[in-house]
């Protein structure tokens, strides 16, 4: 077992673990933290607590200090000087007309570099840029092109639903989202409806994907013949969570629906060829000649 302390560098990203080295942090609180880049300021997710070996990667990289009142002052300075940093770059985007869209800035805790993130749709060319920012900023400088999922965790803003991104507000990390989830919950491919304002597959498609699932085994498939209280009818449409069955009955040319809770409903086994042959009465009919392309005979006696 071995004690750590669990950091986010930002407020919803990947949460890191870091060797307490003698401080006690809650949750919530700032911290210094040692990284491979330099000293950076993060916040406590998880407070001291002791985990499997297995699930750390070593060696751990040290908590220097909880963060103290001059530690907070550099934290807002650097939040003053991103903003000044974004507007500069920006119009030095516009001056060597680069087809990229500025999305954030981050300065290093120490000041010793300067991230900037963007979104393009190709390959962009940003050797003169680095130069130019360089020689303003005097300091270390990094472009880091993201994806729009990334530029919408970063930026935030209200989904379809009203409520604020979920990859802005929760999500730790994106997961593989399909169009074949979608219509496994009965939704329409309208990209306009299944789609966030990223312009992908919305992330929530994903939280109920195993419920659908387990629920999709227990109920009978689009198009089954089933048996109901009120005779043979077919399957014309299910309603996975309500746990109901519409069933279509047609007799002498006229048709019904009638819903049906799931337990009411019990799917007939049916057989092709290569299935074998269904039971009648009991038996099972012989065959004198399997192979015969002459449909058999079934013997109810």
């Amino acid at each position: 077992m071995t004690e750590i302390i669990g950091v986010r560098f930002k407020g919803t990203g990947k949460v890191y673990y870091f060797a307490p080295n003698d401080v006690v942090a809650k949750q919530g609180d700032k911290v210094i933290v040692e990284t491979a880049q330099g000293l950076e300021s993060a916040v406590v997710t998880i407070e001291n607590k002791q985990v499997e070996d297995s699930e750390i990667v070593a060696p751990l990289k040290k908590v220097i200090r909880k963060a103290t009142e001059q530690d907070f002052k550099i934290i807002e300075e650097n939040v003053e000087k991103e903003k000044r940093a974004f507007a500069i770059c920006q119009k030095k985007i516009e001056k060597h007309k680069l087809d990229m869209k500025l999305t954030s800035v981050e300065y290093s805790f120490d000041g010793n570099k300067i991230l900037f993130y963007f979104t393009a749709d190709g390959r962009v060319d940003f050797r003169e840029l680095v130069k130019d920012l360089a020689s303003e900023f005097h300091t270390r400088i990094e472009l880091r092109q993201i994806g729009v999922r990334d530029e919408a965790k970063m930026l935030g803003g209200l989904g379809i639903c009203g409520q604020p991104f979920c990859c802005h507000r929760f999500l730790d990390d994106f997961h593989p989202v399909s169009i074949k989830m979608a219509k496994e919950q009965g939704l329409a491919p309208n990209p306009l409806k299944i789609s966030g304002s990223c312009g992908r597959l919305m992330c929530c498609l994903k939280y109920e994907q195993e419920s659908y699932e387990y629920l999709s085994k227990k109920m009978p498939r689009h198009g089954q013949q089933v048996s109901t209280p009120d005779g043979v009818g077919v399957v014309a449409d299910v309603q996975l969570l309500r746990g109901t069955v519409r069933v279509k009955f047609e007799q002498e040319g006229d048709i019904k629906f009638v819903i049906y809770d799931s337990k009411d409903v019990k799917v007939r086994r049916q057989f092709n060829d290569n299935q074998g042959v269904k039971k009648q009465n009991g038996k099972k009919p012989n065959f004198d000649n399997k192979k015969s392309d002459k449909k058999p005979e079934n013997n109810n006696n």
